[in-house]
């Protein structure tokens, strides 16, 4: 198979120009998404059974059906109403960039507020007790104990998140936005150069992700300064027999 070198530097310059698109895509419906999964985990979370039950509805709705269908109701399907065309909303929501960050910010809020549900049922109760008993205020429980444990238990579902989310950035092209996968499109249909297309569009979602797990395991480690990445990390040497030392923290 003859490689040409040439066409692979140019499809892979074009498609890093539809790269700042990508990462808007990314970087709004991440935000937006986590915003409103803090939301949908205080509902969960709530005493009242008409609020609990309408967030674990709305879990249900987004995590049991394909984005793709979410997708295709919100571009296609919020123009059916009369309502929503001439309210205000409209010349946002026609847009295609604007429907498929709303449908990747709702489809991710259904995702994160369970991993941080978890989290939360995670956290020791005994941190939370010596927490009150030092007279602790809500804020400064859920501030200073809650919130720091919360986030290391929910880090690693939550990069997993992160990097399913950047994949799923891909579907926007099937409603005309124009980011690498649908600049790769372009390509592909005036060159039929399917597989160099694709490679160079694959090689940048890979390095994407591989960015944001090294900067998850960046993260992870300022907040986790005091444990060893290997529980089983010092070891002793004592005539033939190896003795490992295992220090695993307790909470």
């Amino acid at each position: 198979m003859f490689i040409d070198v040439a066409f692979l530097s140019d499809t892979f310059l074009k498609l890093c120009a539809a790269l700042p698109v990508t990462l808007g895509l990314f970087i709004c419906s991440f935000l937006c998404g986590g915003v409103l999964a803090v939301g949908v985990l205080a509902l969960r979370m709530s005493r009242w059974p008409l609020l609990s039950s309408f967030a674990k509805g709305y879990i249900l709705l987004f995590r049991g059906s394909p984005l793709l269908i979410q997708l295709f109701l919100i571009y296609y399907g919020l123009g059916q109403f009369g309502v929503i065309r001439h309210s205000f909303l409209w010349p946002l929501l026609r847009e295609p960039f604007i429907c498929a960050v709303l449908a990747l910010a709702l489809c991710t809020a259904a995702y994160t507020a369970e991993i941080l549900r978890g989290a939360l049922l995670a956290v020791p109760s005994g941190q939370i007790e010596a927490g009150q008993a030092c007279g602790m205020s809500r804020f400064l429980l859920l501030r200073r104990i809650i919130a720091p444990v919360m986030l290391r238990y929910a880090l690693p579902a939550y990069s997993t998140e992160a990097i399913l989310l950047v994949k799923s950035t891909a579907l926007a092209s099937l409603v005309t936005v124009w980011d690498v996968t649908g600049v790769a499109q372009q390509i592909i249909q005036r060159t039929y150069r399917t597989m160099e297309v694709f490679l160079c569009a694959a090689v940048i979602y890979l390095l994407l992700n591989f960015i944001i797990v090294q900067l998850y395991a960046l993260l992870e480690r300022r907040l986790t300064p005091h444990t060893p990445a290997n529980p089983c990390h010092r070891s002793t040497q004592t005539g033939h027999q190896r003795r490992i030392v295992c220090t695993i923290p307790v909470p």
